[in-house]
């Protein structure tokens, strides 16, 4: 073992921690309308407790453990027990359909898997005859209601956490001192917006080596608490988390990642990560109530948030303001800027974002009220992040610098190549799917982008999803999608253009935003389908892609678009789970309304 990445090895890091903070808070978690808690002790016994049971049920080193479920504090336990027994976690998305789950399980040859509800439960169990590797499932959920005369043996987890540890220490100790930077971690199936999951290979060196390069760009203080909302079943939320653990951090996972804004208040996180969509919402939020408000309130909220912005631009330059002009910013901080803060908590001191591409705009905005909002770019196949911002050298445009050990460069059409200690081994089973995926030993991102004079990368689309016209021109959708979702009328967009003649969009309202502003037009409707076909409504759109789009070429400028009845959504296989469009499938289930639109004038 490298001598040089074990001190990071997550089953140290977390034995360590859990050693030094024994009687320190180390999860909280949520029981009906209550926030509880366990420390580093409890979490250590617990997870013993299932690692014990598990080998019970007859996981041996490097065998797969599936969980099908949503965050909970049983997702972290179950993910220790499978570091301690040298098993493979394989996390399937909560809201995965029978076939999704039915091929991981199979392709992975999961033994034992965990459910977290009943729809999971009633899932697994449907499919279960069809996977021959599956010997066990558990119950993660005192609220799931078992199915009678099923044949796969099933335990809830309460039984497995009543397990004597002790009688298996030494097995668990081996098994622990045994452990390689080589073993698989994790296998991570992809959310295969192009095609079928691949199932990504990640070991414990990728996992060292994140953790390593992480406390040298993004350095977390001991008792930090950062709040767990994105799926655990990403590596984002996954890495990010285990990355606070391991650094003697807390972690609040939330269940419900709609109540996100409620948690954020009850919990006064001091950091978390998310993706760029929470950040446009609650930007979008704040926008449109400020526009609402008098005149001398809409003057006082511009003239403060130039006041922060001024701050920023001092702070990141290391400069030192002169006395008036900190005056004039802490007045500025108390009137509106705390404020802005104590509505997200008010301890936020960095927020992560990444995923999908941030709009400047939103960025600039969190920044200048007071919370480092730190932009990354990254992969499941670089165990998330490659480059990032830091707390003292962040920008508003790019994704920031590469990861201290980590190598990026531009390759052919302007791609993106990665390597380093954070790139998976390759996809499982898919040796061919590996080899081209690789060039000389660097990852193909699929992304294209330039590194700046300053090491800073810039993403500029997304190869695969490029769309050329009829007329030769490339469009980037999600470019054009990211300018028009921050209006505050504008939930979802998916642009159509490929082999057309001009750029067109599917655009799903913002329902709340939407009929509030049809009642104060006094408009008539029955339900949204009556409503999104209301001249006066469809009007309103129209102005609202003319103030988004004065930035964009005319060509990338949507000339013909439809409003949507219903948001698109996982269970139509419209989004993926981490909320990317299934563009092939946005176009079959909506060809009539794409077509609709080539029909038109323009």
């Amino acid at each position: 073992m490298s001598s040089e990445l074990s001190p990071f090895l997550l089953a140290r890091k977390l034995k360590s921690a859990s050693q030094r903070f024994a009687d320190r808070e180390a999860i909280q978690y949520q029981q009906g309308d209550q926030w509880l808690s366990l420390n580093w002790q409890q979490v250590t016994d617990k997870s013993d407790s299932l690692a014990a049971a598990l080998l019970q049920l007859g996981i041996e080193v490097q065998d797969k453990v599936g969980i099908f479920a949503g965050n909970c504090l049983e997702w972290f336990l179950t993910d220790m027990a499978c570091l301690k027994t040298r098993a493979v976690n394989v996390p399937i998305y909560g809201t995965s359909t029978s076939e999704q789950a039915q091929y991981i399980i199979n392709d992975a040859q999961i033994k034992v898997l965990f459910v977290g509800d009943q729809n999971q439960y009633d899932v697994a169990v449907n499919i279960a005859t069809n996977c021959s590797s599956l010997t066990t499932l558990v119950l993660m959920s005192s609220a799931i209601t078992p199915h009678r005369n099923v044949t796969i043996r099933t335990v809830t987890i309460e039984q497995l956490l009543e397990t004597d540890a002790s009688t298996h220490q030494n097995e668990l100790e081996q098994r622990f001192q045994a452990l390689q930077l080589d073993d698989l971690f994790t296998l991570i199936y992809t959310s295969g917006t192009t095609g079928e999951p691949k199932g990504v290979m990640l070991t414990h060196k990728n996992m060292a080596s994140m953790i390593e390069q992480h406390s040298i760009a993004v350095p977390l203080e001991e008792n930090a608490l950062s709040l767990c909302f994105l799926p655990l079943s990403h590596v984002y939320e996954r890495g990010w988390s285990n990355y606070v653990l391991s650094s003697g951090g807390r972690v609040a996972v939330l269940s419900d990642p709609s109540a996100v804004q409620q948690a954020l208040t009850e919990v006064k996180p001091e950091m978390m990560c998310a993706v760029p969509r929470l950040f446009e919402k609650i930007h979008s939020a704040i926008i449109s109530k400020v526009a609402k408000a008098p005149l001398h309130k809409r003057l006082l909220f511009s003239w403060c948030l130039r006041q922060g912005r001024r701050q920023f631009n001092a702070n990141i330059k290391q400069r030192r303001r002169a006395l008036i002009s900190r005056l004039l910013f802490a007045l500025a901080d108390k009137l509106v800027l705390a404020k802005l803060r104590a509505a997200l908590g008010g301890n936020l001191k960095l927020m992560s974002a990444g995923g999908a591409r941030l709009d400047q705009q939103v960025n600039q905005f969190f920044q200048y009220i007071g919370i480092p909002l730190l932009n990354g770019y990254g992969a499941t196949e670089t165990t998330a992040t490659a480059t990032c911002n830091q707390i003292h050298d962040r920008r508003t445009a790019g994704v920031g610098k590469p990861l201290p050990k980590l190598q990026i460069r531009i390759g052919e059409n302007d791609e993106i190549l990665v390597k380093g200690d954070t790139v998976m081994a390759g996809y499982y089973n898919r040796p061919a799917d590996t080899a081209a995926a690789f060039i000389d030993g660097w990852y193909k991102t699929g992304d294209a982008g330039y590194l700046d004079k300053d090491n800073h990368l810039h993403i500029t689309d997304r190869i695969k999803e490029l769309m050329k016209t009829s007329n030769g021109k490339y469009i980037a959708p999600q470019r054009v999608e990211g300018m028009l979702t921050l209006s505050p009328m504008i939930e979802q967009v998916a642009v159509i253009a490929d082999g057309r003649n001009f750029a067109s969009a599917l655009i799903v309202p913002d329902f709340v935003q939407l009929q509030e502003w049809a009642i104060e037009q006094s408009l008539r409707f029955r339900d949204n389908a009556e409503l999104v076909k209301l001249p006066e409504v469809v009007g309103h759109y129209q102005l609202q892609l003319s103030q988004h789009q004065s930035e964009l070429a005319r060509y990338e400028q949507v000339k013909q678009f439809t409003l949507l009845e219903r948001p698109f959504s996982m269970d139509h296989g419209e989004i993926t789970p981490t909320l990317k469009l299934r563009r092939k499938v946005i176009n079959e289930v909506f060809v009539e309304e794409i077509e609709a639109m080539y029909q038109r004038k323009h």
